[in-house]
C-alpha cells in the first residue's frame, strides 16, 4: 500500500475517532489529485478538471495510469457507467471507480488484485505467444548479468519485470531512479526479478552508463551489438524486430511465473513503487 493511500485511510481513521470530521476527511481526500494512484501529470490535471464539473460525475482509473471521467450526467449510474466504459476502451486492464460525485469510492484493498486472474500451468501451456495480456511472452535469447547464455524462459517460476530501454533515450534515463527504488524495495526477493535489456546499443555501453550513474540494477544482455541493430534473437534462433515488442522506449512487461503477460506499459512509469503490491500479488498467487 503506497503512502498516498495510507494517508487517505488515516484521514478516515481520524474521522472515526472524532479528531477530524467525516465530511472534512472525505473532502480532503476527494480534492487531493496526488492521492489518485498511478496518475501522471496529465491524469492529475484530468482529475482537477473532473472536480470542476457538476453532478452527476465519476472518475475511473486502471492500473498503469489510464483514466477517464464523465460529468454533468442525469444520474450517478450514467456517470459511473460512462466513465468506466471510456476508461475500458483505452486499456486491457480492469477499470474501477475512484470517485463518484462528492465521494471517494476507491477500494485500496482490492486495487492490487486487478491483475488477476492468473493462468494455470495447463492454460499457460496452451496460450498463444505474444505481447498482449493473457499471452505467453516471446522466449528471447539473452545473456545473464554474468555473461552466461540463457533464455528468458529459464527464469520461469519467477515474476519478471522485463524492461526495454537504452542510454540514448532521455525518458529511459529519467526513469532509472524509479526502477532503482523498486529494486531496492524488493530486496533479496527470490520470486520477483527485474530484467533490463538494452536496445540499439551494445551491452558494454549500457553497463558503463549504469556504473557511471551509480545504479545497481540487473542488466541482462539483449544480444544487440550496436546502434544500428534493431533485431532480437529468439530461443529458436528466429529474429524479430525490436519495434514489434516496443513501439517506443522504454516499454515494460510484467510476466507471471508461467511467462504470461499480466501487465504492460509503453513509455516511462511515474512511481514504480506503487506497483510493488501488484508484483507481490502475482508472486503469491501465480504459478499454480
Amino acid at each position: 500500500m503506497n503512502l498516498k493511500v495510507k494517508l487517505f485511510l488515516l484521514r478516515i481513521l481520524l474521522a472515526s475517532l472524532g479528531i477530524l470530521g467525516v465530511d472534512a476527511a472525505r473532502a480532503a481526500a476527494l480534492n487531493d489529485a496526488n492521492a489518485v494512484p498511478h496518475l501522471n501529470s496529465a491524469g492529475r490535471q484530468g482529475y482537477q478538471d473532473f472536480l470542476q464539473v457538476g453532478k452527476h460525475r465519476a472518475f475511473a482509473i486502471a492500473p498503469g495510469g489510464t483514466w477517464s471521467w464523465k460529468g454533468g450526467e442525469v444520474t450517478a449510474d450514467m456517470a459511473s457507467d460512462g466513465a468506466l466504459q471510456a476508461c475500458q476502451e483505452s486499456t486491457s486492464q480492469t477499470c474501477v471507480l475512484y470517485a463518484l460525485n462528492d465521494r471517494v469510492v476507491f477500494n485500496a484493498k482490492d486495487w492490487s488484485a486487478l491483475w488477476r486472474p492468473y493462468r494455470s500451468r495447463a492454460e499457460a501451456a496452451k496460450a498463444d505467444t505474444g505481447k498482449a495480456r493473457g499471452e505467453r511472452f516471446f522466449d528471447l535469447a539473452i545473456k545473464s548479468p554474468a555473461g552466461k547464455a540463457m533464455k528468458l524462459s529459464d527464469l520461469r517460476g519467477k515474476v519478471l519485470l522485463v524492461h526495454f530501454w537504452g542510454t540514448w533515450c532521455p525518458p529511459c534515463r529519467n526513469e532509472m531512479p524509479e526502477l532503482q527504488k523498486l529494486h531496492q524495495a524488493l530486496g533479496g526477493s527470490s520470486d520477483i526479478q527485474l530484467v533490463l535489456l538494452q536496445m540499439r546499443e551494445d551491452y558494454g555501453t549500457a553497463s558503463l552508463w549504469m556504473d557511471a550513474q551509480g545504479f545497481k540494477l540487473p542488466l541482462f544482455d539483449s544480444g544487440v551489438a550496436d546502434a544500428g541493430s534493431d533485431t532480437l534473437t529468439l530461443a529458436n534462433g528466429k529474429k524479430m524486430r525490436d519495434r514489434d515488442l516496443a513501439r517506443v522506449f522504454p516499454t515494460t512487461y510484467v510476466l507471471d511465473k508461467h511467462g504470461m503477460v499480466v501487465f504492460s506499459h509503453v513509455g516511462p512509469v511515474s512511481g514504480w513503487l506503487q506497483y510493488l503490491p501488484f508484483l507481490r500479488d502475482v508472486a503469491a498467487r501465480s504459478g499454480k
